[in-house]
Order: C-alpha cells, then structure tokens, then sequence
C-alpha cells in the first residue's frame, strides 16, 4: 500500500474567525484517510479548536499585529498538528488545572488544555522556534 501524506501549513491572524475553517480543512484530511467517526467528531475538532483558541485569546492577546502559525500532517497512522503563537508562553504543566475538582467547576477558564490531553495521544510544548504546542493522535 502507497504511503500517503496530507499537510497543510499556513498563518492566521490573531482572530477567532478564522478557527472553524482551519478545523474543517484539518478535519476532512483526517476524513480522506479513514479516521474514526469519533476521532472526526470530537477529538480533531475539540483538541484543535481549543489549540488554536489558546494560541489567539492568550498567547497573542487577540493583538491584530500577531499571528498564529498552524501546521498539520496527517497520514494512515497519525495527525500531528503544531500550534504556535507569538505570545511568551506558559509552562504546560502548571497551566493545567483539573475542571472537574469542586474548587475548579464554576471557572470559566483551564479546560483547554485538560481537553487536549484527554483527546489526543500527546500533547508537547516547545519554545525553540516560538511557542509552539505540538498534539499527535494515533489513528484508531
């Protein structure tokens, strides 16, 4: 069987808009190559929205002069996709904070990152070339 490969790299700016869009490209890759309904349904589309929410509401502070850069490859094993931002960043493990102790479940803030943890195989941070998460999940 051929190997294939879907990318799709590109630069946003910094505005909630443009999230749907970038969701629905990255999901219908994962679509062409036969990933699980449930993976189409909440795990690309929630982890990602959330990435891509996290990257424009707080790493860039909604600032019109910044951007956020996406890059996506999926093929018949897995998506990696990387979110990065031209905010300071954060420390991945001191930002998490569980939304369902009692203290946490009126927030309205910190579920994006528990999301992302639970819904896809790994969740990275990397601050060479910006701030940058990085989510892969397996193909089921």
């Amino acid at each position: 069987m051929e190997h294939v490969r879907l990318a799709v790299e590109l630069d946003i700016p910094s505005d909630v808009r443009y999230i749907e869009d970038i969701v629905a490209m990255v999901t219908r890759q994962c679509a062409q190559l036969s990933y699980a309904p449930r993976q189409l349904a909440l795990n690309v589309p929630v982890a990602l929205t959330e990435a891509l929410s996290n990257a424009i509401l707080y790493g860039n502070r909604e600032r019109p002069d910044r951007h956020v850069h996406v890059r996506a490859e999926v093929d018949r094993e897995r998506l990696v996709v990387e979110v990065s931002d031209e905010g300071t960043g954060f420390d991945l493990e001191t930002s998490e904070i569980d939304p369902t102790s009692p203290e946490n479940l009126l927030r309205e803030d910190g579920r994006g990152l528990f999301l992302m943890r639970r819904l896809m195989d790994s969740v990275e941070r990397f601050d060479d070339r910006g701030n940058v998460i990085r989510m892969t999940l397996r193909r089921s």
